[in-house]
């Protein structure tokens, strides 16, 4: 099948174009930045680091859901959800 955009760019709040499968670390940064995390198993918190700032933020209790942010790592310590997807 062919993908009439394929030449065409992506804004942050454009469509992702693709994902991975995210282990949290305290040490490693993700393969790429994401633009978004899907918490798909128990809910929990996330600690990140920015990939726009490097600042690491937490969350506060999540439900599972996706939600928008901009990573390059998302930490061990802090990070209580589970069943995480990267979105880029």
């Amino acid at each position: 099948m062919s993908d009439p955009f394929r030449n065409h760019s992506f804004g942050p709040t454009g469509p992702a174009i693709g994902a991975l499968a995210v282990t949290p670390s305290d040490s490693a940064d993700l393969a790429q930045a994401v633009r978004a995390v899907t918490i798909g198993g128990e809910g929990g918190r996330l600690s990140f680091i920015s990939s726009r700032d490097g600042q690491t933020y937490t969350t506060g209790e999540l439900p599972p859901g996706t939600y928008p942010l901009c990573a390059r790592r998302i930490r061990a310590t802090g990070t209580t959800a589970t069943g995480l997807t990267g979105w880029i």
